[in-house]
């Protein structure tokens, strides 16, 4: 027997998700929506009147849902195979990345600026910070339907008068909460620190702190893909991540697998962005970043376009954490550089695979990345002495700034080598 749900972006009904009887996905724009000012769910979904099966939409709706481990708990707490896309959406997809909302056909999105919501005083944020560990998002809890894509546990809340709360009924959000990670210490001061220096480097990067509740620390980090108005609403604002643009399965997110590399995430933002030329530098920029602070975990699905318009722009930097401080961590890049996917073995050779062949942009390559080196370095140093005067300073830290001196130096050396 097939099932369905309406699939809405903001508040207008887009099209259908439907599941055959044998578990494929077909997605269907709607008439009405094809009509009247249309814009399209995703690259890889354009605008048409056929159908799309299961080998295009199911990459682009699961990759709405958790990745991996934390997929596979939710799945166990819902009751639901955890390779059942459409099970998991239909319980906790009302509430989405970008502006998507999936609901079944008698229910229509919630007011932006409804009051269904829970006030988190800290005892009970503690208690729901243990809970995500046995159920990721929440999943089962009464009216609770949010959805984010990702491996670590997370939660989506509003930020309300400065207190924080759990929304309701697929409200929208304004921020992600993500707990302390027993299996990596010191991983929320990792990402606070990590973000932080990106933006002293005036990268694009949304404001993050450190909370506490009870014995319980958090990272939180205000969403890109929502506005606040002055009235209480909230606006959501259309992504998608690279994966799902390029149809590419959360699973085979990264490159080794089968994912993206860096020249298909570059000829997507060549081919999709109103200035392409300025969007793939901010991107070969970001890319630096994650290389200097040691991010080997800068897949594809931590990149996105974010749609302000119908033309859409590259997502501010987000998932910024030095996982090199964790030896257990693969070092290998996601993405790897040139060819090469250990960071001790990329020359300026294989940096320059991320620009023409030409010796006017191997010069202007080299300079961004002394720029680059030279900043985090410094940046680094100045954040780290801010970091232990405040109070906030966790160990991990200082692994963090090892990381960052060795791979400022990596650069600085292959620069040199090259101007020998």
């Amino acid at each position: 027997m097939s099932r369905s749900l309406d699939v809405y972006l903001k508040d207008r009904k887009a099209g259908e998700l439907m599941q055959g009887d044998e578990g494929s996905l077909t997605f269907t724009y709607d008439s009405d929506y094809l009509a009247t000012d249309p814009a399209a769910l995703s690259v890889s979904l354009p605008l048409q009147d056929e159908p799309f099966g299961d080998r295009i939409a199911r990459p682009f709706f699961s990759g709405l849902l958790p990745d991996e481990k934390a997929r596979r708990r939710l799945a166990a707490a819902l009751g639901v195979s955890s390779g059942n896309a459409f099970g998991l959406l239909e319980i906790i997809g009302g509430e989405c990345a970008g502006a998507l909302s999936l609901l079944p056909s008698d229910q229509s999105p919630p007011a932006p600026t409804s009051d269904d919501v829970e006030l988190l005083d800290d005892k009970r944020l503690e208690e729901i910070l243990a809970l995500l560990r046995q159920r990721p998002l929440l999943g089962g809890e009464e009216d609770v339907r949010l959805s984010l894509a990702g491996a670590q546990d997370k939660l989506a809340v509003a930020i309300i008068d400065g207190q924080i709360t759990l929304p309701k009924a697929g409200r929208p959000t304004t921020h992600i909460l993500k707990p302390f990670n027993v299996e990596l210490d010191g991983i929320v001061e990792n990402e606070v620190f990590c973000m932080s220096l990106a933006r002293r480097l005036g990268l694009d990067v949304p404001l993050v702190s450190k909370g506490v509740a009870g014995k319980s620390d958090y990272f939180l980090v205000e969403r890109y893909d929502r506005i606040t108005h002055g009235d209480g609403r909230i606006e959501r604002i259309h992504q998608e991540d690279f994966c799902q643009a390029l149809s590419v399965p959360p699973e085979l997110k990264y490159e080794e697998e089968g994912g993206p590399g860096i020249s298909q995430c570059q000829d997507l933002i060549r081919r999709t962005t109103g200035r392409p030329a300025a969007e793939i530098l901010r991107f070969q920029r970001m890319l630096i970043f994650h290389y200097l602070i040691g991010n080997a975990d800068a897949h594809a699905k931590n990149y996105a376009l974010l749609y302000r318009g119908k033309v859409p722009d590259l997502a501010p930097v987000y998932d910024a954490v030095c996982t090199a401080a964790y030896p257990r961590i693969s070092q290998k890049l996601a993405m790897a550089m040139g060819g090469r996917s250990l960071p001790d073995t990329i020359l300026l050779e294989h940096w320059a695979s991320l620009v023409p062949s030409t010796r006017a942009s191997r010069r202007m390559l080299a300079g961004e990345l002394m720029a680059m080196a030279d900043a985090v370095a410094t940046e680094a140093e100045a954040l780290f002495e801010e970091v232990a005067d405040s109070g906030a300073f966790h160990p991990i830290l200082k692994g963090v700034r090892q990381v960052i001196e060795t791979r400022c130096n990596l650069v600085r050396r292959a620069l040199e080598r090259e101007a020998r």
